[in-house]
């Protein structure tokens, strides 16, 4: 039976981990932290959304979901829920994506708290994410915040452009469609 460390870990010790029944850790902060699985809803945002990007990437980017990374160095390593990747950077990574994606997604869970998803959000934007999103399912409706300090939510009718394309857009209704 595995025990759960508590006292700071490094990433080296994080990856001799086995992820528990039902989900998987993430590290923050060098703690462990138990994800587990999505409900359907939260799945259901994460396909729209990668599907609905991919087409809007075109052979010019990579849209995926669950993607792990390693915001900062030592002690971090999270999954963005969708994410987005130059097709260079995504052809460069060999095992862990050093950094963060260019965009990086969150579908809201009810076990996130807001001071978690805002340390995320300002993480990500810090650490060269062009954007990062927070989607939430209930209210349907995408917070969209960028590097320069910016953010704006989106609702139904609206369209979110896209940085990656010029001129595309992302039709909010499209991702609770």
């Amino acid at each position: 039976m595995a025990t759960t460390p508590t006292r700071v870990l490094t990433f080296e010790e994080f990856q001799e981990i086995p992820n528990p029944p039902g989900g998987r850790y993430e590290l923050h902060h060098g703690e462990l932290v138990a994800v587990g699985f999505p409900e359907i809803p939260h799945v259901r945002a994460q396909w729209q959304l990668r599907r609905l990007l991919e087409k809007a990437a075109g052979d010019a980017g990579v849209v995926h979901t669950e993607v792990p990374f390693r915001p900062l160095p030592e002690h971090e390593c999270w999954g963005a829920d969708v994410a987005y990747m130059s097709r260079a950077r995504w052809d460069s990574i060999h095992r862990w994506l050093f950094g963060v994606p260019d965009l990086v997604i969150e579908v809201l869970s009810p076990s996130n708290t807001a001071a978690e998803m805002l340390e995320k959000e300002q993480i990500c934007l810090e650490n060269d994410a062009q954007e990062s999103w927070v989607v939430n399912t209930t209210r349907r409706v995408i917070k969209v915040s960028t590097r320069e300090g910016r953010s704006t939510t989106y609702k139904s009718g609206e369209e979110i452009p896209l940085f990656f394309r010029d001129g595309e857009r992302l039709k909010v209704d499209d991702v609770f469609a």
